[in-house]
């Protein structure tokens, strides 16, 4: 055999294919039918069980009365009634306090992506004394248990005379938010070339309008995320609110309206689960229409060569 026919064998033996397996999880390079059913139905299963707690919520806002507990397993009661729904929107204050909360939820938001826009860019993109200790400070931080921050907030609430107002509690809220929002953006930051904001900046630009024009809008899956994260922390706090806002009826957001439909020996449960279901809505419409900026790969390609 010559040399050119050895070379040409040993090529085609290293080029072969391992051979496929089969078996009831394998068939060939594929899944089998077998452990797609396993997968889908694990799937199935799981998603079951995190919807099942919202049903039987939805099934007894649906029930007539006050009833919490019923023998039929039914979701939708037979005899059904909108009426606890009807109580909640137009013989409570459902609608301030949901327009209080959004007020609220809304500013510590928008103020939580500001702050943590320019201080992440900050971090990313320069290099100054102390930054690693104060990352390390800011993820420490995160591992202190919220509860234990209320007491502290409310006495500066009480020294800068913020109690009993939306602005204590939005700045308390963005406070304790903005730390990890400000690492969230960082590793973001520091996946984006720094060539596009130095083309930027040879085009003319200040370091300023390269950070508004060009890293802000590449940026925007990441403060989406941010977005999203401020929002429910503030949408979805009790404790917090509840020490700085007091309990006057006209600042009341909506955890603490709803405690007041329970009463010393009675809780409203049909006017509690409608009013649980209504204050989901905001929420899930939030991060329906931000789910579309939840993707990567903005900066593919947007390097010139």
């Amino acid at each position: 055999m010559s040399q050119t026919d050895l070379s040409i064998n040993t090529a085609a033996t290293a080029g072969q294919v391992k051979p496929r397996r089969h078996s009831f999880f394998y068939a060939g390079r594929r899944d089998s039918p077998f452990k797609r059913l396993l997968i889908h139905a694990a799937l199935w299963i799981a998603c079951l069980i995190a919807v099942y707690p919202v049903l039987r919520i939805l099934s007894v806002s649906l029930r007539p009365g006050n009833r919490l507990l019923s023998t039929d397993l039914a979701i939708i009661p037979a005899n059904a009634t909108l009426e606890s729904y009807r109580i909640v929107l137009f013989e409570k204050p459902f609608l301030t306090w949901i327009w209080n909360s959004l007020s609220i939820t809304v500013a510590t938001a928008l103020i939580g992506v500001i702050l943590a826009a320019t201080s992440a860019y900050a971090v990313s993109r320069h290099r100054f004394p102390g930054r690693s200790p104060m990352l390390v400070f800011l993820l420490t931080t995160q591992m202190i248990p919220s509860s234990m921050l209320i007491i502290p907030l409310y006495i500066l609430a009480v020294q800068l005379n913020l109690v009993a107002t939306y602005r204590g509690l939005v700045i308390a809220y963005a406070v304790t938010a903005v730390p990890f929002s400000i690492w969230i953006l960082k590793g973001y930051y520091d996946t984006i070339p720094i060539d596009l904001e130095e083309a930027a900046r040879i085009d003319g630009c200040s370091e300023i309008e390269a950070f508004l024009r060009i890293l802000m809008p590449l940026s925007t899956p990441a403060l989406a995320i941010v977005f999203l994260f401020n929002f429910t922390t503030a949408w979805n706090d009790y404790l917090l609110a509840r020490v700085i806002l007091g309990s006057k009826e006209e600042l009341l957001t909506w955890p603490l309206g709803l405690q007041r439909l329970q009463a010393q020996f009675l809780t409203q449960w049909g006017q509690f689960s409608a009013a649980s279901i209504m204050v989901a809505i905001p929420v899930m419409l939030l991060f329906l229409y931000t789910s579309k900026y939840l993707i990567s790969g903005l900066t593919l390609g947007s390097v010139k060569g």
